[in-house]
């Protein structure tokens, strides 16, 4: 928080800050440990992923308190890495029908019940997984009302043409955004 406060006062113009989880406590998925393959337990509209959804709340309501507020939330960071992570990475997965199922019931009511105005982003997993992501979830008119945008990685950019995914994906859905959020360099070894 403190870093948070430095950044946006000394920034010219707003910062627009945007948070993805990693994981759920261990008590909540699958495998139970913050580590490794793992969904969340049960199915979207369980006590499970409503717990999950208003963790999100509680985070945003914490920073709030701090006047840290948040421009976007991601359902999940790398839902499909979650499959084929090493064994101590945190993450859980999520196939295209789960996220849309979690963003329909539980996520999507949670942030708009809530006082915070943070909008939803899905994917934020690698391009290589559009447009089928997009039309699994936005293809249902309840996720689609919940999410802004489209969270997109580019370690995969170069085995998919973005013309095959980034704008087939903005043709079928215009009104929804498309934003890369992560990034790096030295991904692969070679």
């Amino acid at each position: 928080i403190p870093l948070l406060r430095r950044a946006l006062a000394m920034s010219k113009r707003p910062l627009l800050l945007f948070a993805s989880p990693w994981t759920a406590p261990a008590w909540m998925r699958s495998n139970g440990d913050v580590r490794g393959k793992g969904t969340l337990k049960g199915k979207a509209g369980d006590k499970y992923h409503k717990t999950w959804a208003n963790y999100f709340i509680k985070f945003l309501d914490e920073y709030a308190k701090h006047n840290v507020t948040f421009w976007a939330v991601t359902a999940q960071n790398e839902p499909l890495a979650g499959l084929f992570t090493p064994p101590q990475a945190p993450t859980i997965a999520f196939t295209a029908a789960q996220q849309r199922d979690f963003i329909a019931q539980d996520l999507g009511p949670a942030l708009a019940r809530s006082p915070h105005r943070t909008q939803l982003l899905m994917l934020d997993d690698q391009r290589i997984h559009l447009p089928h992501w997009a039309k699994v979830v936005l293809g249902n008119a309840t996720a689609a009302r919940y999410v802004a945008g489209l969270a997109v990685h580019w370690y995969l950019d170069a085995i998919v043409p973005p013309g095959c995914s980034l704008e087939a994906t903005h043709k079928l859905f215009p009104d929804h955004f498309l934003l890369y959020t992560e990034a790096c360099t030295g991904f692969f070894m070679f």
